[in-house]
């Protein structure tokens, strides 16, 4: 399975990657994904997740060919 994962904002400062591609067979949600792509980590608060451009909770299952994305919690006034 590949999964193209891409950081935007402070999760990318913070992180220190801007994209990866990750290839596991042990990946079956967002949450996985988060885990093998910052080497266990704990996940951000407020964090932010999409699967191929739409809004997902960190518990949605992900398939091969998927892209997720992170996004910092929207802040503004």
């Amino acid at each position: 399975m590949t999964i193209k994962v891409k950081f935007f904002g402070s999760v990318k400062d913070t992180l220190g990657l801007t994209q990866l591609d990750l290839d596991s067979v042990n990946i079956t949600t967002v949450e996985d994904v988060w885990m093998q792509a910052t080497d266990n980590q704990p996940v951000m608060k407020n964090i932010f997740c999409s699967v191929n451009l739409e809004h997902r909770e960190l518990d949605y299952g992900v398939s091969d060919g998927d892209e997720v994305a992170f996004f910092p919690p929207v802040t503004g006034g």
